[in-house]
């Protein structure tokens, strides 16, 4: 791929990967795009760009005029709308896109797992559930949350999360990778007895499931957006790096 453009729609630890595996000498050319919403974020490899390009439209300008040859969708796997976007660029202008999204987390023996199709599909089911809740979804989209008086939020989040919260609200800032030992700790310590949060699959932050699982703790899973329809994906960097040389070789002519 040397003299290639290739943008990655970064954020997670996956794109840091692929940003290492092609920004080498003699290389492609990486640009690693980033939302901007972590003050402190872990910057990959190769070039990096921080904030939005603005809609579908404002992202196919910046391809066409950075002269992008592919891009690479490895945004957490919740990062729908920019998703959805990078579909439709790669539409307009023609630019192979495919996508890297690491396999999601599966149940287990013991596992008390309830899925949910959203974050407001989750909150409903929690009163059936139990009282004291471990919410580690981030610090967006707490609204569906905050309806609930009568029960205890302890919420997790890389930085402070946004407003509105819960009534009854205790906030523990912190970054993965976790441990299940730390996880069992820290329920315990809050009298957790239900655990919700999004499918993100990977190794930084299951701990919890198993910390669940041997307390015996019921889980509501917040179920992943699917990948955009017709964009190929992968479930790590190799796969990735296969499906963007198989994307050069289709454009030779």
């Amino acid at each position: 791929m040397t003299g290639t453009h290739i943008l990655i729609l970064g954020g997670t630890a996956e794109a840091r990967q692929l940003a290492t595996e092609l920004a080498v000498p003699g290389g492609a050319r990486v640009t690693t795009s980033l939302a901007g919403r972590v003050a402190r974020p872990r910057m990959p490899a190769g070039e990096v760009r921080i904030g939005g390009f603005g809609g579908a439209e404002g992202l196919a300008a910046w391809l066409r005029a950075e002269r992008v040859d592919a891009v690479v969708d490895a945004t957490h796997p919740f990062a729908e709308v920019i998703s959805t976007h990078a579909a439709r660029a790669a539409a307009l202008t023609g630019t192979p896109l495919v996508a890297l999204r690491r396999p999601g987390w599966h149940t287990g023996p013991g596992d008390r797992w309830h899925d949910a199709l959203s974050l407001d599909d989750a909150a409903a089911q929690l009163p059936a559930l139990g009282q004291r809740i471990f919410l580690t979804t981030g610090r967006l989209g707490l609204a569906a949350f905050a309806a609930f008086a009568e029960l205890h939020f302890l919420v997790r989040s890389v930085e402070l999360p946004e407003p509105p919260l819960p009534p009854h609200t205790e906030t523990v800032l912190a970054r993965g990778p976790f441990t299940v030992d730390g996880e069992l700790d820290l329920m315990r310590t809050h009298r957790i007895d239900v655990l919700v949060t999004k499918d993100s699959g990977g190794p930084a932050t299951a701990a919890k499931l198993e910390a669940a699982r041997q307390l015996g703790l019921p889980v509501v899973v917040v179920r992943r957006p699917p990948v955009p329809e017709g964009v190929p994906a992968a479930e790590d960097v190799p796969g990735v790096l296969a499906l963007l040389s198989r994307a050069a070789a289709d454009r030779c002519p």
